[in-house]
């Protein structure tokens, strides 16, 4: 019973954080039209700002994001039309990370360069689980097995890192640099501050989150490792 109580308690811990963050940027998601601009005027204003013209704004599917190698704010579509606490808010967390770049960050910088440095190795380690059952099944050795667990725990622990080396990354955007720019130009709506700072709390967790699901891939890889292997 006590090993199903910690059991339950690691889940928790690991899950919560994620659970909390889509529930924190949903729940200040309505009213649509709480500001009468939209998350992409948003960003663009302030990039201006700061001086910033050079950076674009762009609608994107792959999740709310700032790319250094373009130089563009990327917004899912629901945050670039949208006049929401949540649309404004994650806009100004995205055009800190801008103002990251532009000011040359160090941290940030660290980022970029895991990023580009171990994309290729992540890669790889897909191509390695991809093509390792075929590869057992063609030779029938089972040790190519091992190959596929290898590659596995390559490809999600290179993530798990670049996750957790951005924690002063997306802090240091939220409370540095997004809040202030929400403060000093008297953007938000009475009462609405406090609840702009959990929000960009989830912001700056959303790659923490990230980081902990992935725990629970490495750990079933792990299962199956222990299991032996195919």
């Amino acid at each position: 019973m006590s090993y199903l109580i910690l059991i339950v308690i690691v889940l928790i811990i690991i899950i919560g954080p994620s659970l909390w963050v889509t529930r924190t940027i949903k729940k200040y998601s309505e009213p649509n039209d709480r500001y009468d601009f939209s998350g992409a005027t948003f960003a663009r204003k302030l990039l201006d700002a700061l001086n910033l013209q050079e950076v674009e704004v762009e609608s994107t599917e792959l999740g709310d994001h700032y790319d250094p190698s373009s130089r563009t704010v990327r917004l899912t579509a629901d945050k670039m039309e949208s006049g929401s606490l949540s649309a404004i808010t994650i806009a100004a967390h995205e055009v800190g990370h801008a103002h990251q770049h532009s000011t040359g960050y160090n941290p940030f910088k660290l980022r970029t360069i895991l990023v580009k440095a171990m994309a290729p190795a992540e890669r790889f380690g897909a191509l390695i689980l991809i093509a390792a059952p075929i590869v057992t099944l063609l030779t029938r050795i089972p040790q190519s097995g091992l190959i596929m667990f290898l590659g596995g725990f390559l490809t999600l622990g290179i993530s798990s890192v670049i996750h957790l080396v951005t924690l002063p990354t997306e802090w240091n955007a939220s409370f540095d640099r997004a809040l202030p720019m929400l403060e000093e130009g008297n953007i938000l709506k009475e009462g609405d501050e406090p609840h702009a700072r959990e929000l960009l709390t989830a912001a700056a967790m959303t790659y923490v989150a990230a980081s902990l699901m992935s725990l629970i891939n490495i750990a079933r890889w792990w299962a199956i490792l222990r299991k032996g292997p195919l």
